[in-house]
């Protein structure tokens, strides 16, 4: 019989190093344009109910001064008549 071990030669023992570069940039700038928006969104929803409420007292001011100026024509037309007689 003949010797198969021979005919072998061992090859070097060689490693091969993968190195992957992530981004993982993709889904955290969605994220953060996301949030960006919601907080634009809600800043504006804040800023128009803040606008809203103050309309709303200006009227209501506006509306006392105008029943004020009323009470004061109808005290004086009061007092005219009161005269008159």
């Amino acid at each position: 019989m003949t010797d198969d071990r021979s005919d072998y030669q061992e090859r070097p023992v060689t490693h091969t190093t993968i190195i992957e570069k992530r981004s993982g940039g993709g889904g955290t700038t969605i994220a953060i344009l996301l949030l960006v928006v919601v907080v634009a969104v809600a800043a504006f929803f804040l800023i128009s109910s803040q606008k809203s409420k103050d309309n709303a007292v200006s009227t209501a001011a506006q509306q006392v001064g105008d029943a004020a100026s009323d009470v004061g024509d109808a005290a004086k037309d009061a007092a005219g008549a009161v005269k008159k007689e």
